[in-house]
């Protein structure tokens, strides 16, 4: 029960990072232009350099970690289903997911 509540807690948190990634997505490009663009002023440019390390830790897209929905693991992953091997596998074998089915040869 202990690590049920864990899981959750991890994929509460991961849907939380994704939701701040989104939301600061557009000014992050727009500050990585400023950066990068050596036309600007370097005092601007700098700024802007600043005003990205001021970004709280959670808005970086490289803190997303592809999580499954089910129990939380982060290994293993299918991005298509968001789901790990294991899980995909039960829900495949009880047929809960359309278009996948046991193969037989």
């Amino acid at each position: 029960m202990h690590f049920r509540i864990l899981s959750q807690a991890r994929v509460r948190r991961d849907i939380k990072t994704r939701e701040t990634v989104a939301a600061t997505e557009l000014i992050r490009q727009a500050y990585r232009f400023i950066t990068r663009n050596e036309q600007v002023h370097p005092r601007i440019r700098q700024h802007a350099q600043l005003m990205l390390n001021s970004f709280p830790r959670h808005a970086r897209p490289s803190t997303i970690r592809n999580r499954c929905t089910e129990t939380g693991r982060a290994r293993g992953i299918f991005r298509d289903s968001r789901l790990c091997r294991y899980q995909f596998r039960l829900k495949a074998l009880n047929g809960e997911i359309p278009g996948v089915k046991k193969a037989v040869w």
